[in-house]
């Protein structure tokens, strides 16, 4: 199996690869890349390659995408797994653009059996074994190295999502210590969690604060774009990021 995915990663790769010049152009243009030594620009290259094959990239409400669009969309989230590989995306097809920020309703049940419903103003969405949604607009905003960037954001929980939810608990490598990442990411996660409820400022987006899988989310995106804050932070958090991604943000080698 192994041997087949190989062949035929090869074969997209003679056939679709992203054009070097115009990649070189997009390295240019987002600031999160250019850490990177020539070696990781170019397997980030392969990784968007497949990225792009893979998923079918689906825009809505009008909205027009060229070359530039995707690349750029590919080149982020090709990042997170720039050690890990594209089958870390498995299990789904479609990543849906719109425009701008988009509106959603979600409905649930609570224990009484009373049925309930919630519209809310997304700039990006995952589903497990579902499409991944964003919003052109918010793409375009991540390019300010502030911790804010749509597209690692859902590229993480779709990452948490191989376990099954989005809980801030996703499958770990062989090595990790399964019992120190549930007590990193819960004392973490609590003491966050406490000062957003007691309305102090925090260095974090307080978005976090939402649920385990948000605060996964969130560290993600600090990970890679303020690695120092997060890393001043909460430095236990930082440390198995950089086990989970094998990346340490400013070098980018394997640990």
């Amino acid at each position: 199996m192994g041997f087949l995915r190989d062949w035929r990663h090869k074969r997209i790769l003679q056939r679709h690869a992203i054009p070097p010049q115009a990649w070189a152009g997009i390295v240019a243009e987002l600031p999160l890349l250019r850490g990177l030594e020539a070696e990781a620009i170019e397997q980030l290259r392969q990784l968007a390659t497949l990225f792009l094959y893979e998923k079918n990239l689906e825009p809505v409400q009008g909205l027009l995408v060229d070359d530039q669009m995707r690349w750029t969309i590919a080149a982020l989230a090709a990042l997170p797994i720039l050690h890990l590989g594209i089958h870390w995306y498995d299990g789904w097809r479609s990543l849906v653009l719109y425009p701008d920020e988009f509106v959603t309703r979600h409905e649930w049940m609570d224990e009484d059996g009373l049925v309930h419903s919630r519209r809310e103003i997304l700039s990006g969405e995952a589903w497990e074994r579902g499409p991944m949604v964003l919003s052109w607009a918010d793409v375009l905003e991540s390019a300010a190295l502030d911790g804010y960037n749509t597209v690692l954001h859902e590229c993480a929980h779709k990452l948490d999502l191989r376990n099954g939810s989005a809980n801030g608990q996703p499958p770990l490598h062989a090595g990790m210590d399964a019992r120190a990442w549930q007590e990193t990411w819960l004392t973490a996660y609590e003491d966050f969690s406490h000062r957003v409820d007691d309305g102090r400022h925090t260095a974090l987006d307080p978005y976090a604060a939402e649920s385990a899988g948000e605060f996964f989310a969130v560290t993600s995106e600090y990970f890679f774009e303020m690695p120092q804050l997060l890393a001043t932070e909460y430095p236990a958090v930082y440390h198995q990021l950089t086990l989970f991604y094998r990346q340490q943000p400013g070098l980018r080698l394997p640990r």
